[in-house]
């Protein structure tokens, strides 16, 4: 992408943003807590994703016993 469209782009978002917030304050404050309630099961979701699913909880990824005993 050219530099001049995304400094664009970037300016008229500012612009978008300021115009929306002058205009929709009160409607923005307003979801603030149900937005900080939905965060909660969002992450939940979209940060566990790591973690190889379920069916794994009895296996450990670190060295066995026997491999302990050699060292």
């Amino acid at each position: 992408m050219d530099r001049r469209y995304k400094i664009t782009l970037a300016i008229l978002a500012v612009i978008a943003l300021f115009l929306l917030w002058g205009e929709h304050k009160v409607h923005l404050l307003g979801a603030l807590p149900w937005l900080i309630l939905l965060a909660c099961p969002l992450m939940h979701i979209f940060m566990h994703g790591g973690h190889g699913g379920h069916g794994h909880h009895g296996q450990h990824h670190g060295k066995t016993g026997d491999d302990r005993d050699e060292q």
